[in-house]
C-alpha cells in the first residue's frame, strides 16, 4: 500500500549543506526528508518556481519524449530505503500498455512534477524511514523528521540553488 505525498519545499541541511527535499503526507502528519544532489535539487526548485529554461532540460526532455509517444505519467513511487539509500519508480503509461522504470527519487520528482503526476511511497518505507538506529546519520534524520513535523510550511519558503 503506499502513501501519497506532495513536495513541500526544498531546504538546505544546515549540517551537510546538502539539499534536502521535503514530502508531505496529505494529512500532514507524516514527513519524509530526502537529501539530494545540487543539480537535482535545482530541476525540483526550477519546476516549483515556475522557472522556464530556455532550452529544454533533462526531465523537460524525458516528458516530451514520453508524451511524443503517445504516454503519459501515471504516478511516481518511492518504492524503497536500503543503505540510506531510497529507491523509486516512474509509472508510464503508454498505448501497448503500463511499464514502471527504475528511477533516483529525485529524479522521479522532478519529472512527476513537471507532468503533473502524483507521488507516492509505500507505507513500510515511510515507516523505515522514521525508525530510529544507533548510528548518528539515522538520529540525525530522526530528528530533522520530528522537526519538519512541527515547522509551518510558510517557513519552507523559496530557496535558490
Amino acid at each position: 500500500m503506499s502513501l501519497e505525498v506532495k513536495v513541500r519545499g526544498l531546504m538546505i541541511d544546515p549540517v551537510s549543506s546538502m539539499p534536502i527535499i521535503i514530502l508531505k503526507n496529505s494529512s500532514g502528519d507524516q514527513v519524509l526528508p530526502i537529501w539530494v544532489g545540487i543539480f537535482e535539487a535545482n530541476a525540483i526548485a526550477m519546476e516549483l518556481e515556475k522557472i522556464v529554461s530556455p532550452r529544454p532540460m533533462t526531465h523537460d526532455l524525458l516528458k516530451d519524449v514520453i508524451q511524443a509517444l503517445s504516454g503519459g505519467m501515471e504516478k511516481v513511487v518511492i518504492t524503497d530505503l536500503r543503505d540510506n539509500t531510497f529507491y523509486a519508480m516512474i509509472h508510464i503509461k503508454g498505448k501497448d500498455g503500463s511499464v514502471a522504470v527504475d528511477a533516483r527519487p529525485s529524479d522521479a520528482i522532478a519529472l512527476a512534477l513537471r507532468a503533473g503526476a502524483p507521488i507516492h511511497i509505500e507505507e513500510r518505507v515511510m515507516e523505515q524511514s522514521s525508525a530510529t538506529g544507533e548510528d548518528s546519520a539515522a538520529l540525525e534524520a530522526e530528528r530533522l523528521r520530528r522537526w519538519l513535523e512541527k515547522i509551518d510550511p510558510e517557513e519552507l519558503g523559496h530557496y535558490e540553488m
